[in-house]
């Protein structure tokens, strides 16, 4: 799942694509690089000036729209966590909505069932869209993340969202310090056990940052050591900004796993 932030802002500068020419430009990378899903954003996820429902809708609607004539077959995700969003994109041809905030508009799921598209369901702990966590406790983050997210995909589906088209994403840093991640991406595997798929968005996050104490432009290594651990616990969708290296380390896990074969067969046959 290739990263399209339709924002001027976004904490990763290099992964700004904001404007219908610059979104369509990463779009168009992303699919040549391996991409089997764009998620499109208009709103950093977090603090920084407000966003207007209208303001964000001038930021993704046209962008989806252009990239849906472009690529019929393509699955665009549209990151968002407002319910009228959702419809627009929707009418628009998004396939999929990317509630990164876990709920905080309770009608966003009632959306997806609507136009019968794939929904995300995020665990923030209940925390406010677009905030920073603050002294987060959880007694065992795993189970309660584990179970608050089967509880909301189990809601999703009784709200008429197809079972087929729910994910869940622990949301690694979003109501959580940095060992809370840590601790998630170390049990990826008792999260894909709940049998919903699991995404998970590490890209450049700062529990990488942490670890390495590196910014954002230094944050590949790790990022991609930690997307290897959760490919190989089970996780199904990758949120990134590094398209390229991001598929190359699914297909060596998957290879290694004995999922996939190798590209070229020389050594030792020739």
């Amino acid at each position: 799942m290739a990263i399209v932030n339709a924002t001027p802002d976004s904490f990763y500068a290099p992964g700004r694509s904001p404007g219908v020419d610059a979104g369509l430009q990463r779009i168009a990378a992303a699919v040549e690089q391996g991409a089997d899903i764009v998620d499109i954003g208009g709103v950093k996820a977090g603090v920084g000036a407000s966003v207007s429902v209208a303001e964000e809708l001038d930021r993704v609607l046209p962008l989806v729209t252009t990239a849906r004539a472009q690529w019929p077959a393509l699955v665009i995700s549209v990151d968002t966590w407002r319910a009228p969003v959702g419809a627009a994109v929707c009418e628009a041809g998004a396939d999929v909505l990317n509630d990164a905030w876990g709920g905080a508009d309770p009608e966003l799921a009632q959306v997806a069932a609507r136009y019968g598209v794939g929904l995300v369901c995020a665990h923030t702990g209940g925390a406010a869209p677009r905030t920073n966590p603050h002294r987060v406790w959880w007694d065992d983050v795993v189970t309660e993340v584990a179970g608050s997210l089967d509880r909301a995909a189990r809601a999703a589906v009784q709200a008429g969202v197809r079972p087929d088209a729910v994910v869940i994403d622990p949301a690694h840093d979003f109501g959580k310090n940095s060992r809370h991640s840590l601790a998630l991406t170390r049990a990826t595997d008792r999260l894909a056990a709940t049998g919903w798929p699991v995404l998970v968005a590490l890209s450049r996050k700062d529990f990488v940052g942490e670890v390495l104490d590196a910014p954002p432009e230094q944050r590949l290594e790790g990022t991609l050591a930690a997307t290897a651990v959760c490919a190989w616990l089970g996780a199904r969708v990758f949120r990134a900004h590094d398209v390229a290296h991001t598929r190359r380390v699914l297909d060596m896990v998957a290879a290694i796993r004995d999922e996939r074969d190798v590209a070229v067969a020389r050594r030792g046959l020739v």
